[in-house]
């Protein structure tokens, strides 16, 4: 089963390209952009026989991770407003059914970018608007910053997988303290 949104994208509130950005826009997409260098470097350094590895029975495996933060990336948009393009088509079960690494690594890549994006895509004139945030009270804005903090709660996560599985972090290799 797959879940598609199509629709056209909102107006923008500013440039379509991320790059451009500004302000509060600016920091959610570099926060972005770190985490999706930071999430890349890991699945690409993580051995795919090791992509089903748990840390124990019931916990989400190293794909299982890597792939929540994907269908996050084109969830929180969604509750912000942003229409998902009709080529995106995302399985129910693709958190435990995408398990080869090339797949889950590509998916991260184009999830991000549809993140940032999407911080693009909310019009300036509806970050304030009000949406219920998983029975909580929040804003477009907010969707955006819970975006951004889900993807480095997991990052965290995925880091000690990492090491659990003797993989040191590629950014930390060779500055002393951190291997």
């Amino acid at each position: 089963m797959a879940l598609l949104l199509a629709a056209p994208h909102p107006a923008r509130s500013q440039s379509a390209d991320p790059a451009s950005a500004t302000g509060l826009r600016k920091e959610l997409i570099g926060q972005l952009a770190d985490a999706e260098q930071k999430f890349i470097a890991l699945a690409n350094a993580m051995p795919a026989e090791k992509y089903g590895w748990r840390p124990a029975a019931g916990v989400r495996s190293v794909s299982e991770v890597y792939m929540h933060i994907v269908g996050a990336n084109f969830m929180f948009p969604g509750m912000a407003g942003v229409k998902r393009k009709p080529d995106v088509t995302l399985a129910r079960d693709m958190e435990t059914s995408m398990t080869d690494k090339a797949q889950v690594v590509e998916m991260l890549r184009t999830s991000f970018a549809y993140a940032k994006q999407s911080v693009m895509d909310v019009p300036d004139a509806q970050m304030e608007t009000s949406v219920d945030l998983f029975g909580t009270p929040s804003t477009n804005r907010g969707v955006l910053v819970v975006m951004t903090t889900h993807a480095h709660e997991h990052l965290g996560q995925s880091i000690a997988y990492a090491r659990m599985n003797g993989i040191v972090p590629p950014w930390s290799r060779g500055s002393g303290g951190d291997q």
